[in-house]
């Protein structure tokens, strides 16, 4: 008896070390236990907050489970992106789950609530606010929230992203490289928009912080 329960005991260790939480500062500030996940502060900022220049988006603030999918999705390739997919492909579910719920609890931008019953001046604040009707674009608030605030873990906020992240977005559904969003909604509407009507709506929901990237 005392033969076997050494090999379970070790065992046992093994899979609890195996395991044990992930440490989310960690991963974020140095990457994950696998040297291809590389630190995602390298991108997204010291604190999530996003690079506006370079077009990385903020990750502070959004949905823990938004994040997830879109990890599995750059993982998986359906979302294609060449800097994210291996990092994605790199990370373990423990280090998935420990750094989006770290994220998520970080501060998210505070902006007034503007809703569909506001007026709307400018091609971007229309298309926000009112849509397109006649070309069966939605408005933007219908499904992102008031001042694209975020809704649940299928519509991201729009606020606190910069114009050239979001106007990147929209290109890539336009043009088909993403698809991973719920029954091609926003493929349908990027391809129904113009070069300058993505140029300002983006322009719009950057504008409604103070610098654009939401700080």
């Amino acid at each position: 008896m005392n033969v076997c329960r050494w090999p379970l005991a070790g065992l046992l260790l093994a899979v609890s070390v195996s395991t044990q939480a992930a440490d989310p500062a960690a991963v974020y500030g140095k990457g994950g236990a696998n040297s291809a996940a590389m630190a995602c502060a390298t991108c997204h900022g010291a604190e999530g907050e996003g690079m506006a220049a370079a077009g990385f988006p903020r990750l502070a603030g959004l949905s823990a489970d938004y994040m997830k999918k879109q990890l599995a999705d750059f993982a998986s390739g359906e979302r294609a992106n060449p800097i994210m997919q291996p990092i994605a492909a790199a990370l373990s579910p423990e280090e998935v789950d420990a750094v989006t719920t770290m994220l998520a609890n970080k501060p998210r931008p505070q902006v007034e609530r503007i809703s569909r019953a506001a007026a709307a001046e400018g091609v971007g604040a229309v298309l926000a606010l009112r849509g397109a009707w006649e070309r069966n674009i939605p408005e933007c608030v219908a499904c992102h929230g008031p001042s694209g605030v975020g809704v649940g873990k299928a519509f991201p906020p729009l606020v606190g992203q910069s114009a050239q992240y979001l106007s990147s977005q929209l290109i890539a559904w336009q043009q088909g490289t993403r698809k991973n969003d719920p029954n091609d909604l926003m493929g349908h509407i990027a391809r129904g928009l113009t070069e300058d009507e993505i140029k300002a709506v983006a322009e719009y929901f950057a504008g409604l912080t103070d610098t654009g990237a939401g700080k």
